[in-house]
């Protein structure tokens, strides 16, 4: 892997100002230096981690050894205004933007903030991973729930949705031992949620209980994840598989279920800018994404699963053949999770469902 040779900015005031022309700043900006003499730089910006991607982004340099890239991570909903505010000002912001919080990202491109790739990748993918030919899926990933091993030593852990409500009524176990996203700051966990909520039945009884166990919220995935390994918590719901599983593999306190009753999958999308100073750039990224190269980091060194091998994957994984996995498309239809008044009546309901109301 190539050495991180740039700097790391915890807040990046001035550098995103200036490349961004906007009032706030991103959470962290990372530079990878060039490996020879410096002739572009490439501007991502996403809401995963940089652990996550300097693997893919180290492969990209070595193919491309004169081109720096510059790596802006923030938290999606933070993001996703920062990009807005670039679109509607006509202003660069970044080469290439990649997201879990899918529906934002097919807003923006159905407002007209992208440019068409125009790459023959497209082909490769299936039609639920792909829109307009302007946003891509490059990932697979399933959305899991994580336990902690000691927790469950005796009765093993729930196994579905099913399985986590009957825990929830039956005994105290889980009585503030239970993690899940904050939805109304974090984008991808309000479009978990909403999905769930269109799913299946079981969406007001899972939210009931989680009132009754006083869950406790997070912005991401990580955070999640750090709970339910020292046992602060002792299931995480709803978390990102690909960070889940990564963890898993050097953390033995943890474990990870992919439900049986259904399990969503998202495919954690991109696309490049209207504003895209170096788009060609951006497109030979996203092409190194898609790339058996690529593939063989994702599923590898990363587990952020590709669309083309995931299920496959997932199977070895879970060492369950038969899963139901669910792909969220990357469609207009996830725009109704974005409508102002919809969004309203379900953070409503789940404040009134997760919060339990003080005693007088």
């Amino acid at each position: 892997m190539k050495r991180l040779t740039g700097f790391v900015l915890t807040t990046a005031i001035s550098l995103v100002a200036g490349l961004a022309g906007l009032s706030h700043a991103a959470e962290t900006v990372t530079r990878f230096d060039a490996i020879g003499s410096t002739t572009s730089d490439l501007v991502i910006a996403s809401v995963t981690d940089i652990d996550f991607m300097q693997p893919l982004i180290s492969a990209f340099q070595a193919i491309n050894p004169g081109m720096s890239v510059t790596y802006i991570q923030d938290t999606s909903n933070s993001l996703d205004k920062s990009v807005s505010e670039a679109c509607a000002s006509a202003n660069f912001f970044a080469d290439l933007v990649i997201s879990s919080s899918i529906a934002q990202q097919v807003r923006l491109v159905n407002g007209g903030c992208a440019r068409v790739i125009g790459t023959p990748v497209l082909t490769s993918l299936p039609d639920w991973a792909q829109w307009r030919g302007e946003l891509i899926g490059l990932t697979y990933e399933p959305a899991v729930m994580v336990y902690n091993k000691e927790a469950f030593a005796a009765e093993g852990p729930p196994h579905s949705r099913f399985d986590l409500i009957d825990l929830m009524r039956q005994s105290d176990k889980l009585n503030g031992r239970i993690a899940t996203y904050d939805i109304e700051n974090s984008g991808v966990g309000y479009l978990f949620a909403f999905q769930d909520s269109t799913e299946a039945s079981t969406w007001g009884r899972l939210i009931e209980g989680f009132g009754r166990n006083s869950v406790a919220t997070f912005c991401c995935s990580s955070e999640v994840i750090d709970r339910v390994a020292d046992g602060r918590a002792f299931v995480g719901y709803n978390v990102l598989g690909s960070y889940a599983l990564s963890r898993a593999e050097s953390d033995e306190r943890i474990g990870v279920i992919l439900p049986s009753d259904y399990t969503l999958v998202l495919s954690r999308a991109g696309y490049i800018p209207r504003e895209a100073r170096d788009a060609p750039a951006a497109r030979a990224f996203l092409e190194l994404a898609l790339s058996p190269q690529g593939r063989a980091i994702l599923d590898g060194e990363t587990r952020l699963l590709t669309p083309l091998n995931g299920p496959a994957a997932l199977a070895r994984l879970s060492g369950d053949d038969e899963l139901a996995l669910r792909p969220i498309p990357l469609t207009p239809a996830l725009l109704v999770s974005l409508d102002r008044a919809k969004r309203a009546r379900f953070l409503s309901q789940w404040r009134k469902s997760v919060t339990l109301p003080s005693p007088r």
